[in-house]
């Protein structure tokens, strides 16, 4: 049998109430979008680079997005430093991206899933102010998780062109 990707789940955002949920709510619906372009397909299709001369696949954003994750809640907003990347290295700083041929799209999507709570927990404790060194100056949580909303937003909309190109799927 095949594997293929499984169904995400995605909760509707909060419209309504105090700022840290609603953040908290739109990032994971976010995290979530991103699982549904994903979802229903096999490794192999994960794996399809857009169009030359590009090597950006769904499988290579959900790697990416791994990275980004631990990067900004775990390294950086908790200054977690035993932490290290999961995919890039000093030789393969763009491995995310690059040494996609060759993964396993069912280990890394779990890798995803695993740093997603990690960095929900790593945070979790920590108020919207909190401050850390950045490379721009000091930097809040608030502006984490305003710059993940981002981050995702941006990947999303590549994320649907490359399900479009891969089966014709659009939308959601």
């Amino acid at each position: 049998m095949t594997w293929t990707a499984p169904e995400a789940h995605r909760v509707t955002e909060p419209r309504t109430g105090d700022e840290r949920p609603m953040l908290q709510g739109w990032l994971d619906h976010h995290r979530q979008t991103l699982l549904h372009k994903c979802a229903g397909l096999t490794a192999e299709q994960l794996k399809q680079a857009s169009v030359e001369p590009s090597n950006l696949t769904l499988l290579g954003l959900v790697r990416h997005m791994a990275e980004v994750e631990r990067w900004w809640f775990r390294i950086n907003a908790r200054q977690d430093k035993t932490v290290g990347d999961i995919y890039c290295t000093e030789e393969r700083p763009d491995g995310d991206f690059d040494d996609v041929a060759g993964a396993d799209a069912e280990a890394d999507l779990a890798t995803f899933l695993a740093e997603i709570e990690l960095c929900d927990d790593a945070v979790a404790a920590l108020p919207l102010e909190h401050e850390f060194p950045g490379r721009a100056g000091p930097t809040s949580l608030r502006w984490v998780y305003t710059h993940m909303i981002e981050e995702y937003a941006r990947h999303n909309g590549h994320a649907d062109l490359l399900r479009e190109r891969i089966d014709g799927v659009t939308g959601g």
